[in-house]
């Protein structure tokens, strides 16, 4: 099973992300985390240590996997090899710091962008775990083949105009390059009026769950408000239950 998650800056998709990560662990699940935020984050909410050095600042790895940029570059190079290299583990969760894919410009085949990509096509389409891939607001790290194999996009919306026009954009996008499964989770909920306002309010998303808002879990992290917990299973059992087969 392959997740991505997405929304608008400050929304909440590195803490789903972590929630979800750790939830699935807890339940005897094989978890790869992987950070492709340009302010990676999710290593501090799992509670790894400081210092994790994400994979696009290795400059020399890149240079030999496709060659100098002054010359030739491999668009292919290998890199099924990476994530047991580069992996980081703790409680059940493997980690893998990407950093920001940026779009080049200029028809720009920009050497980091070219091996995260592929690494990323990679992990979704030739692993088995279950992959968790926290994005900044936006899927264009996802080229359409990659698209293809994610098997549902989770787009988290907080009860403010911004952040439902950003979902209804993303979920567009997303159905342009192929993604099929694309759901709306709602965050920061205070009251029911917010979590009606946001069902209404993103059109044909579906909405399949919600996470009331916590001052404790905004200041502490995941683990500090247990009570959030249910939430997050209610979450993942709709992500995970089979879909019925296309007629």
């Amino acid at each position: 099973m392959k997740i991505a998650i997405s929304g608008k800056g400050g929304v909440g998709k590195t803490t789903l992300c972590a929630l979800l990560a750790r939830e699935a662990a807890s339940q005897g699940k094989r978890v790869f985390a992987v950070d492709a935020d340009p302010n990676p984050t999710l290593a501090l909410m799992l509670g790894f240590p400081e210092g994790i050095i994400p994979l696009v600042e290795l400059q020399e790895l890149i240079e030999e996997r496709l060659g100098s940029p002054e010359g030739f570059l491999k668009l292919n190079p290998k890199v099924d090899d990476i994530p047991e290299r580069f992996a980081v583990e703790r409680d059940g969760i493997k980690l893998l710091v990407m950093g920001p894919i940026r779009q080049g410009g200029g028809g720009c085949a920009c050497p980091q962008n070219t091996f995260l990509k592929s690494l990323l096509q990679h992990l979704v389409l030739e692993r088995d775990e279950l992959i968790l891939l926290d994005f900044e607001a936006g899927l264009e790290p996802l080229g359409r083949a990659t698209a293809q194999g994610v098997d549902a996009l989770l787009i988290v919306v907080e009860p403010d105009r911004a952040s439902v026009v950003t979902a209804r954009r993303i979920s567009t996008l997303a159905q342009q390059i192929g993604v099929k499964r694309i759901y709306a989770v709602a965050n920061k909920i205070r009251e029911p009026g917010e979590l009606h306002a946001i069902q209404e309010n993103v059109e044909e998303i579906e909405v399949i769950g919600a996470l009331p808002y916590s001052e404790r879990l905004r200041v502490a992290g995941p683990t500090a408000d247990p009570g959030i917990r249910h939430h997050v299973q209610a979450i993942l059992e709709s992500i995970m239950r089979p879909q019925p087969l296309s007629p």
